[in-house]
């Protein structure tokens, strides 16, 4: 027996979402036998961009049942089946977090849409609810409203039922009733954790550093570790005893600290290469011709003024995107030998200069700046000090701080090892975050 379920919830902090609506369908596994469709009032405001994309706002849920009062229902209906869910372990935990506040220990076996359709249909673009259904011509009405998609799971699901012949999967993928979930242990380390941009370290219970991460959120991403599926995941369940973090503000240096403290410390679950993180770079020099011709070539060494990219098709959307931003001449692209508007020494001068005009804006070569972000609280920004074209370190200063000074940045800073990954980090993410704030220093 399956419940089919689908929760939309307010959204907001980590564990303290409410949930608004929900629907389930208990399934037999030929046709639906009981349903239970309903709008909850979550006794807390929704956040205005949930609102927007259900379209539940605070006002359809004043007259709506607590869900105190519809908590036996979902106990009964739920009774003795497999919760099946797109994203099962978001629902799952905001289902368990509702009852726990009841003080009932909820638990029921889970089976996860997302995960036996990326075994079944590993070929799918996107194992996203939408996307899936579009590309198996299921039918979807209310997207993003708990009996629509619920809808739509159900039919993925009987789909994937008939895809799955042997039914091996099912069996392997079907999560005992406590996974997704935390034990008490490990739900004090996750409690303590903040909602903010950092680096986390998980220890074993020597205390040993065995695994170091990154990320915009420690407090999901340290969860998801615990409740993930896969070897490497039941490795960090069963050895981490505590976790600890250091927050950033800035996501380029939480990457940067990340990167040179695993190739310093080496934590056993973390896989250091020693090969460089890029594998192609783009050269601006003219070599001899008339024209820069940008070219994407194989490489793993960093030169004068070439910029590095981890695949061609990277390095080829960044020509493209250069080429529209700066208006860039055909014979830059090497599709047009000839300058055809002027006269020809002229206009190679001109072709030149809008490209080295792109190696300015993306490249970090032999250049003294610093490198502005939001900080770890208000009032506060972050920097990261590049000098001659490397990194030297982090560091943050108050908004009225001189930040334009080298020298003063050189004595607050966190100094940082310098090499090619660094640049290559530091470049590419330069090439896809606007908000960074590029200083020019002065001595």
């Amino acid at each position: 027996m399956y419940a089919i379920l689908d929760i939309e919830s307010t959204g907001g902090k980590y564990n303290e979402e409410g949930i608004t609506e929900i629907a389930i369908h208990r399934f037999d596994g030929r046709e639906v036998v009981d349903k239970f469709i309903c709008l909850i009032n979550p006794e807390r405001e929704i956040q205005p961009f949930v609102a927007k994309l259900t379209g539940i706002n605070n006002k359809m849920l004043r007259s709506a049942p607590k869900f105190h009062e519809v908590a036996k229902r979902i106990v009964e209906i739920t009774e003795g089946a497999v919760l099946v869910a797109h994203n099962a372990q978001f629902d799952y935990r905001i289902l368990r977090t509702e009852f726990r506040r009841l003080g009932y220990d909820f638990q029921r076996k889970t089976l996860c849409t997302v995960d036996l359709s990326k075994q079944l249909i590993p070929e799918a673009e996107s194992h996203s609810l939408g996307k899936l259904a579009r590309s198996l011509g299921i039918p979807m009405s209310d997207r993003h409203r708990a009996n629509g998609d619920a809808l739509a799971t159900l039919k993925l699901f009987k789909l994937l039922l008939n895809k799955d012949s042997e039914k091996k999967i099912i069996t392997e993928v079907i999560r005992e009733e406590t996974h997704g979930e935390l034990s008490p242990t490990q739900l004090d380390m996750v409690f303590n954790l903040p909602s903010d941009t950092g680096v986390y370290y998980m220890h074993d219970k020597d205390g040993d550093i065995i695994f170091i991460g990154k990320t915009k959120n420690i407090k999901k991403r340290v969860n998801q570790h615990f409740t993930n599926v896969g070897k490497m995941a039941r490795k960090l369940q069963k050895e981490t005893k505590k976790v600890t973090y250091e927050t950033t503000g800035s996501e380029l240096i939480a990457i940067l600290k990340a990167y040179v403290e695993q190739k310093k410390k080496r934590p056993r679950y973390n896989h250091v290469s020693k090969k460089k993180l890029f594998t192609h770079t783009i050269d601006f020099n003219q070599n001899g011709t008339e024209h820069i011709i940008l070219e994407v070539e194989k490489s793993r060494k960093l030169e004068h003024k070439n910029i590095a990219f981890n695949g061609t098709q990277s390095a080829k959307s960044f020509i493209n995107k250069v080429s529209e931003e700066f208006a860039l001449c055909p014979s830059s692209l090497g599709t047009d030998n000839e300058c055809v508007h002027q006269e020809a020494e002229q206009s190679a001068s001109n072709c030149n200069e809008k490209v080295l005009s792109a190696f300015e804006k993306y490249s970090i070569q032999d250049k003294d700046i610093a490198l502005t972000d939001q900080g770890r609280e208000t009032g506060e920004r972050s920097f990261v000090l590049i000098k001659n074209g490397r990194l030297q370190g982090f560091g943050y200063v108050e908004l009225n701080h001189q930040i334009n000074n080298i020298h003063i940045l050189e004595s607050i800073m966190t100094p940082m090892r310098s090499d090619e990954n660094t640049t290559f980090i530091v470049e590419t993410y330069l090439r896809k975050n606007n908000r960074l704030k590029t200083i020019p220093l002065t001595s």
